[in-house]
């Protein structure tokens, strides 16, 4: 087994899909000039099930939709997608401005004559490399267009003024989307029939100690059990609408600890990470006292790691 995929055989993801993503990675390889978007993701995804359900969907051809709350992992589970298929990975983040012009290019005066500058979802088409569209629910109408035509089961662009481009067999797209955010829309049913869908679980209090294991292997047991329950507290809260999830944010905890592992008071840190991205002062109120059951304003490095 390659070495990039043996985090897969530690969560017990069948052995079958395993040997099949490495015949994946043998049969298409990737030009040098794209090997530098062939990334390993900053943190494996944790999660046997959700892994081998997307496995299976993008073994079998098909386009990948993410839903679910925040803090479930959508994006690194799509990061991780790219990683063990071996293929350059494209982020499309989704916004007013987006159009099909930023998907597919846009011309361009280069070497005295006009040229198409490609986009990112050209790029995929060409080098079958995997389109990650995050928040695609706040796609324009302009850009829905595009992702009808690319994610159809014809697999091919028709660029106006242009060739056609068809799809390189490697070629996968991953979409991820929040409910409820600002800008947000329902997506039609065309589009959504272009994908296989997985909602994403919540965080267990598994998979959270993994993940901030993985990043501070060094944390004591402690301070684990505290600022992983201090997270999944947060979480139950957000769940039954007491709170927002501005402050249920996994990398602002992670990011907190590593403010304690250079040297500030952990109390003080969690203000940063988690506590402070509540803006309204009543919430916020709420999460000091959910953040002083679990940290006490004594504690100091020596208490966490």
């Amino acid at each position: 087994m390659q070495e990039e995929l043996y985090f897969l055989e530690e969560q017990g993801v069948d052995s079958l899909l395993i040997e099949k993503a490495e015949d994946f990675r043998r049969e298409y390889s990737v030009s040098e000039e794209v090997k530098n978007r062939v990334a390993k993701p900053p943190i494996p995804f944790y999660g046997k099930e959700i892994l081998e359900m997307s496995m299976a969907a993008l073994l079998q051809g098909s386009n990948l939709l993410l839903s679910g709350a925040k803090a479930t992992g959508k994006n690194i589970l799509a990061e991780n997608l790219a990683w063990i298929f071996g293929r350059p990975s494209y982020n499309i983040s989704f916004n007013v401005n987006t159009d099909s012009s930023s998907l597919i290019g846009t011309d361009t005066f280069k070497d005295n004559e006009v040229q198409l500058r490609k986009g990112s979802v050209y790029r995929c088409a060409e080098e079958g490399g995997f389109g990650i569209f995050d928040e695609i629910n706040m796609a324009k109408n302009d850009a829905a267009s595009v992702l009808h035509a690319t994610l159809d089961h014809r697999r091919m662009i028709d660029v106006p003024g242009y060739d056609r481009i068809d799809l390189h067999p490697a070629a996968r797209f991953i979409g991820t989307m929040n409910y409820g955010y600002a800008g947000t829309k329902e997506l039609n049913e065309a589009l959504v029939s272009r994908f296989l869908v997985i909602d994403m679980p919540a965080l267990t209090e598994v998979n959270l100690h993994r993940i901030i294991r993985h990043d501070y292997p060094k944390i004591k047991d402690d301070a684990l059990q505290a600022f992983g329950g201090l997270f999944l507290d947060l979480q139950v809260k957000a769940q039954n609408s007491e709170i927002s999830t501005k402050a249920m944010d996994l990398r602002g905890l992670l990011s907190a600890l590593g403010a304690v592992q250079i040297g500030l008071k952990p109390w003080q840190a969690v203000q940063m990470g988690i506590t402070n991205k509540a803006f309204d002062i009543f919430e916020r109120e709420i999460i000091a006292d959910m953040v002083m059951t679990r940290i006490p304003e004594d504690w100091t490095k020596e208490q966490v790691f």
